[in-house]
C-alpha cells in the first residue's frame, strides 16, 4: 500500500442506515460543530452580552468604546476611539477574508461557470435592489432615506451557522447556492460602501495606495519571505485609504483581490509527499522544515491566508465587532420610539420581506422560464427557506448603520430593526424548512433518479436509446464498487445492446482519501474520450492513487499528458465531480455502489443475476 493511500472499509451498500439514523438532531449538530457554526454562536453571544451590558450600565459601555487610542511614528500621529479601531482596522481584516473568498470563487469556485452562477447571481442582484426599494418606500420622509444600504447585505457567518442548525435534510445544493449568493451580495455591499458612504474624499493618497497594490501584485514573484512584504505593503495601503477618506476597510478587499489563487499543482504535491517521506525515514529539524515548507507552498497563498485568518475573524474580530456595535438600549421609551420609527420598520421589512421576495421571486421566475441550472435538491421550497434566512443582515448592516446615520437615537432605532429582522428571519426560515421536510418524507428521498440521463453530459456505455438503463453512483477506491464492476460486465455480456450503463461519481473521501482525486482524473481522461478505459485502470490498482500514478496511467493509455495535467487543475473538472456529489446527497446516497435501475433505486444484492432480474421486472 502506498504512503498516500489508507483505505478504510466503507459502509456496505446492502445494509443502508437504519431509518432513525438518517435525521441528525440539532443537539448532534451542535456537538459536531465546525468553525462557521462556532463563530456564529460567538457572534450571537457577543450580541446578547452587548445588549445586556448597555442596559445594565450604559455609561461604562460607551466609556469603554470611546476610549482614545493612538499610534505615533516620529512626528506623525493617528488618533481614534477604540470603537473606530474595531470598525476601521479590525474589520479591514474581516473584509480582507471576504475579498479572498470572492477572489477564490471567481477563479476556481462556483462563480467560474456562468450556467452554475446565473441563478445565485440573479438572486443576489435582486437581493440588493429589492430590499433597498422596500426601505425607501417605508422610510420615505424620515430624513434617513440615505440609510438604504443597511438592508442590502446578508450576514454570511450567521447564514452558514443557521443553515447548519436549522437547515433541511438535504442541504448541499442549497448551501452552495446561498454561499455563491453571499459572495455576490458581499461584492455589491462593498461597492456600495465605497460609492455611497465615502466622505471628505482626497484622491492624492490613493496614488500611494495604488503603488502599494502594484507591489502586492508583484510580491507573488518573490522566491521567499513573501509574508513580511505582504504585511508591510498592506499596512501602507490601509493608511493610504484612511488618509484618502475612502473607508479603510475597503483596503482589505483591494489587497485580497490581488492575492493569487490556484488549484494545487500535483507535481508540487508529489514533491511535498516525497519530502514528508524523507522526514519519516530520517526525522530531523532540517527535513521537518523542508517538508513543512514544501507542503505549504503546494497550496495557493489565497487559501493559506483564508485558513490562517479565518479563526481570528470567527472567534475574535466578529464577536468584538458585535460587542462594540450591537449595544441597543431596550427601555420602554426607546422601544416605543423604534416601534413608531419608519427607519426601524424600513429595515425590518427591507431585510425580511425584501430579501425573501427578491431571492425566492427571482428563482421562481428563472425556473418558470427554464433559465439557469438549479440541479437536483435545489427546489423552490428549499430556496424559500434560504431566501428567508438571507434576511439575517447582521454584520454589514450594523456596520453601515454607523456609516449612514449620525444621530444616536436614530442609530438605536436602526439597530433595533437589524436585530429584530435577524430574529424574524431565523424563525421564518426554521418554519419553512420544517414544512419543506414534512412534505418530503425521509422514506421517499432517493427512490427515483432525480437527474435524468443526459448523453451529452453523462458517461454512457451502450446505445443511447437502449430500453434498459443502469445508473451507478460509485467510488474508484471502494472495494464494493470493484466487485460491482465485475457484475456490470456480466450484465452487459448478457443483455448486449439492450443495456446502457452510466457511471456517476460519489467518492466517499471519509473512507477513501484519494477517491476524489481519482474521480477528477477520470474526468480529465474523459476530456480526451477515455473515461471508461481510465476507470478500468483505476479499479485495477485501487491502492496506488498517488499523483504520479494518476499521470502514469494517462501516459499508459496514450493520452496527451500535458493536456491531462492541465485539465486536472481546471475548475470545470472540479465542478463536474462536485455536481455528481451534490446529486448523490440529494438522493441520500450514503454508501456505494448505489444503483438506479430504469430510474428506480435498486435495493438488495447487486450481483449480475439480481441486477438482470431488476431490469426485467422494471421493464414490464
Amino acid at each position: 500500500m502506498s504512503d498516500l493511500t489508507e483505505i478504510r472499509r466503507s459502509p456496505d451498500p446492502e445494509r443502508p442506515p437504519a431509518r432513525g439514523e438518517r435525521r441528525v438532531s440539532v443537539a448532534a449538530r451542535i456537538r459536531n460543530t465546525d468553525q462557521a457554526r462556532t463563530g456564529a454562536a460567538l457572534l450571537l453571544l457577543a450580541t446578547v452580552v452587548a445588549i445586556a451590558w448597555v442596559n445594565i450600565s450604559y455609561a461604562s459601555y460607551h466609556d469603554l468604546w470611546e476610549t482614545p487610542v493612538g499610534i505615533s511614528v516620529g512626528d506623525h500621529e493617528i488618533h481614534m476611539e477604540l470603537h473606530a479601531l474595531v470598525n476601521d482596522a479590525l474589520m479591514a481584516v474581516f473584509f480582507f477574508t471576504v475579498g479572498l473568498e470572492v477572489r477564490r470563487e471567481f477563479a476556481i469556485g462556483e462563480l467560474t461557470s456562468w450556467s452554475r452562477a446565473l441563478v445565485p447571481v440573479v438572486a443576489a442582484i435582486a437581493g440588493l435592489a429589492v430590499p433597498a426599494l422596500v426601505y425607501l418606500l417605508v422610510a420615505s420622509g424620515s430624513g434617513y432615506e440615505h440609510a438604504w444600504g443597511v438592508v442590502i447585505s446578508t450576514d454570511t457567518a450567521f447564514l452558514v451557522g443557521a443553515l447548519a442548525l436549522i437547515g433541511p435534510r438535504v442541504v448541499g445544493r442549497l448551501r452552495v447556492f446561498l454561499l455563491a449568493l453571499a459572495v455576490v451580495d458581499d461584492i455589491g455591499a462593498l461597492s456600495i460602501i465605497a460609492l455611497a458612504y465615502t466622505e471628505d474624499f482626497d484622491p492624492a493618497p490613493l496614488g500611494v495606495a495604488a503603488l502599494g497594490l502594484v507591489g502586492i501584485w508583484c510580491t507573488r514573484y518573490l522566491p521567499r519571505t513573501r509574508g513580511p512584504v505582504y504585511v508591510t505593503l498592506a499596512v501602507v495601503v490601509w493608511f493610504a485609504f484612511l488618509a484618502s477618506g475612502v473607508h479603510p476597510t475597503l483596503a482589505g478587499v483591494a489587497i485580497a483581490l490581488l492575492v493569487p489563487v490556484y488549484r494545487p499543482d500535483r507535481r508540487e504535491v508529489e514533491q511535498a509527499l516525497e519530502m514528508a517521506h524523507t522526514f519519516r525515514q530520517s526525522p530531523n529539524s532540517e527535513y521537518a522544515r523542508a517538508a513543512a515548507t514544501s507542503l505549504r507552498e503546494s497550496i495557493s497563498i489565497n487559501e493559506r491566508l483564508q485558513t490562517a485568518y479565518a479563526p481570528y475573524v470567527a472567534y475574535v474580530i466578529l464577536p468584538l465587532f458585535a460587542l462594540a456595535n450591537a449595544g441597543v438600549q431596550l427601555t420602554d421609551g426607546i422601544l416605543g420610539d423604534a416601534l413608531r420609527s419608519p427607519v426601524t420598520w424600513g429595515i425590518v421589512l427591507g431585510l425580511v420581506a425584501g430579501k425573501f421576495v427578491a431571492v425566492f421571486g427571482s428563482a421562481f421566475v428563472l425556473r418558470l422560464l427554464r433559465i439557469g441550472d438549479f440541479g437536483p435538491g435545489l427546489t423552490l421550497d428549499r430556496i424559500a427557506g434560504g431566501g428567508a434566512l438571507c434576511g439575517i443582515g447582521f454584520t454589514i448592516s450594523l456596520f453601515i448603520v454607523g456609516l449612514a446615520i449620525d444621530d444616536p437615537a436614530a442609530q438605536n432605532e436602526a439597530r433595533v430593526g437589524v436585530l429584530t429582522a435577524s430574529v424574524i428571519a431565523f424563525v421564518l426560515a426554521t418554519i419553512l424548512f420544517r414544512i419543506s421536510d414534512a412534505v418530503r418524507p425521509t422514506e421517499e428521498i432517493g427512490k427515483t433518479l432525480l437527474r435524468p440521463v443526459d448523453p451529452a453530459r453523462d458517461h454512457v456505455s451502450g446505445p443511447s436509446d437502449a430500453p434498459l438503463t443502469i445508473v451507478e453512483y460509485g467510488d474508484f477506491q471502494c472495494g464494493f464498487c470493484l466487485r460491482a464492476s465485475g457484475s456490470i460486465e456480466e450484465v452487459r455480456r448478457e443483455l448486449g445492446d439492450e443495456l446502457r450503463y452510466i457511471w456517476r461519481h460519489a467518492p466517499l473521501t471519509r473512507y477513501h482519501p484519494n477517491a476524489l482525486a481519482a474521480a477528477e482524473a477520470a474526468e480529465a481522461a474523459a476530456a480526451q474520450g477515455s473515461f471508461f478505459a481510465y476507470a478500468r485502470s483505476l479499479f485495477a490498482d485501487q491502492e496506488n492513487q498517488r499523483p504520479t500514478d494518476i499521470v502514469r496511467r494517462a501516459r499508459e493509455l496514450n493520452l496527451d499528458a500535458t493536456r491531462f495535467e492541465s485539465d486536472l487543475t481546471s475548475p470545470e473538472i472540479t465542478a463536474r465531480v462536485q455536481s455528481d456529489l451534490l446529486d448523490a446527497e440529494a438522493m441520500n446516497v450514503t454508501a456505494v455502489p448505489t444503483f438506479f435501475v430504469n430510474g428506480r433505486r435498486h435495493v438488495g444484492p447487486y450481483d449480475a443475476r439480481a441486477l438482470i432480474r431488476a431490469l426485467r421486472a422494471s421493464d414490464i
